[in-house]
């Protein structure tokens, strides 16, 4: 059985391309913009969720099977790995089960099987979250910025910065009150600093979190990125510290 989608009315009318923003931007889209990855081996469902996510602003690895998950869910530090039980192999629970062994990354397990015993085995083994096909896009865009704030500690969906105002859910900036438009990879950089607020974030870090396996962006991407958002919220809204790295005071 696939899964449900609910693809947003007003999609992006450019898309992401070699690590540049998108532009066309909807005002409303909820999503969480870090790196995933999606581990699942239905081919449709599969390129639905990466693409959908990415051109969300996400940054999304994509892997076929539970090995090549596995493998990438202990090489790289993942915000949040969605996972599907029912595969060919190395299964979901047997991705979990390794990858709980030396990782404490955030799953999203994802099943066609709806059986109370099914939802305690995954919370059991080491699940975060739990969710049935067919779903509905939007749910699982919630359940996932549920997750990552989560694991940031951060309680509330806003983030107050001075006459700033980050509002995590709607994916939307405010200072003084006024909306201020930013393009999804400007958004992404801003939230990840502003939840880290205090904590210096390295450039490696930062490409590590906000751009995908596939990204062949250039070197200096970031400071491109730091440069519009301070012409568009002030100059000392991000901090720069040479040679180590930038954050929100």
């Amino acid at each position: 059985m696939r899964a449900k989608f609910t693809f947003l009315s007003s999609s992006p009318a450019k898309i992401e391309k070699r690590g540049l923003p998108f532009f066309g931007r909807s005002r409303n889209i909820e999503t969480e913009e870090m790196r995933i990855l999606a581990v699942e081996d239905e081919p449709d469902l599969r390129r639905t969720i990466t693409r959908t996510l990415r051109e969300n602003g996400y940054a999304v690895d994509a892997a076929s099977d539970g090995r090549d998950g596995l493998d990438k869910a202990k090489m790289w530090d993942y915000d949040l790995v969605i996972l599907d039980v029912m595969m060919p192999g190395l299964d979901g629970w047997e991705v979990l089960r390794q990858l709980r062994k030396t990782k404490k990354t955030p799953v999203l397990m994802l099943t066609a099987r709806d059986a109370l015993p099914d939802r305690v085995k995954g919370l059991n083994t080491g699940a975060d979250d739990y969710l049935t096909k067919p779903f509905e896009f939007d749910e699982l865009l919630a359940r996932i910025n549920a997750l990552i704030r989560r694991t940031v500690g951060q309680a509330t969906p806003n983030i107050e910065i001075g006459n700033l105002v980050v509002a995590t859910a709607a994916k939307r900036v405010f200072r003084n009150g006024e909306d201020v438009p930013l393009t999804a990879r400007e958004y992404s950089l801003l939230e990840f600093l502003a939840m880290r607020r205090g904590q210096v974030v390295s450039r490696t870090m930062l490409y590590d979190h906000l751009l995908d396996e596939g990204d062949d962006s250039l070197s200096n991407l970031m400071d491109v990125y730091v440069a519009s958002i301070r012409r568009k919220l002030g100059a000392e809204v991000i901090v720069t510290r040479r040679g180590l790295g930038y954050l929100i005071e």
